[in-house]
C-alpha cells in the first residue's frame, strides 16, 4: 500500500483528506494523512469501525487517551479531535511511527498527541481513561491484564481487529477481569468491541 494515493471521504462525524488536499465544503471533523502513509488511512472494516463508535465514548473529551499499535495515528487524531486533552500513540515499527508524527504535525496536534516507538512497556506505570487498540486478537488476549490495569477505573478499551473467530475469546478474557461490553461493531471479518472497566 506505500505510496499510495486516496481521495477524501467521511466515516461517522469524521472527514479523512489526503494532506495537501483542499479541505472541502463540507467537512466533518477533519483527519489529515500523508498520502505515503502505509498503516491505515481508515477504509478498513477495523479501523472505521472505532471511528463509527468514538463520538458516543463518554468522557472521551478532557480524558487522556493511549493508541496501541497506532500504525498512521488515525485514532489517536480521532481522539484529538473529539477533545481528547492528551493522547499517546505507540507502535513498534518505527516508519509507523514515523507516519503518526508526520500527521500529527499536518493536523496541528502536537500539542496534544505525544508519538513513541516501542512495545506496551513503554507507558508501564501509567494510567488512562481511554485505551485504544485496533491490533490483533492474538495480542490482544495476553496483554489483557495489562490493558485493563492501565485503564482507570470507569474508563473504556476500544479493542479492534479481531478477527470474528476470536471474538468470544475476546470477550470472555476481557469480561472475566471485569469488564463490560458496551458496544460493537461485528464487519464481514472483524469485530470490534468497546468494554468500560468497572
Amino acid at each position: 500500500m506505500s505510496g499510495r494515493i486516496f481521495k477524501p471521504f467521511s466515516i461517522g462525524l469524521f472527514t479523512i483528506i489526503p494532506a495537501g488536499d483542499p479541505v472541502p465544503n463540507p467537512c466533518g471533523l477533519p483527519i489529515i494523512l500523508g498520502k505515503k502513509g502505509a498503516f491505515g488511512s481508515g477504509e478498513h472494516e477495523t479501523t472505521a469501525s472505532c471511528l463509527e463508535i468514538m463520538p458516543d465514548i463518554p468522557r472521551i473529551k478532557g480524558c487522556n487517551a493511549l493508541d496501541l499499535g497506532s500504525g498512521t495515528g488515525i485514532l489517536a487524531l480521532a481522539a484529538a479531535r473529539l477533545g481528547a486533552a492528551s493522547v499517546l500513540a505507540v507502535d513498534l515499527d518505527e516508519a509507523a511511527a514515523l507516519s503518526c508524527q508526520e500527521n500529527v504535525l499536518f493536523n496541528g496536534l502536537e500539542d496534544r498527541i505525544s508519538t513513541v516507538c516501542g512495545e506496551l512497556s513503554v507507558v508501564a506505570g501509567h494510567s488512562f481513561e481511554l485505551v485504544l487498540a485496533n491490533i490483533y486478537a492474538d495480542i490482544l488476549l495476553p496483554l489483557a491484564d495489562q490493558l485493563v490495569g492501565m485503564t482507570c477505573s470507569g474508563g473504556h478499551l476500544l479493542l479492534s481487529g479481531i478477527p470474528l473467530q476470536d471474538k468470544f475469546d475476546i470477550i470472555q478474557r476481557y469480561t472475566s477481569i471485569g469488564c463490560s461490553v458496551v458496544d460493537s461493531r461485528i464487519g464481514e471479518e472483524f469485530a470490534t468491541y468497546l468494554f468500560i472497566n468497572p
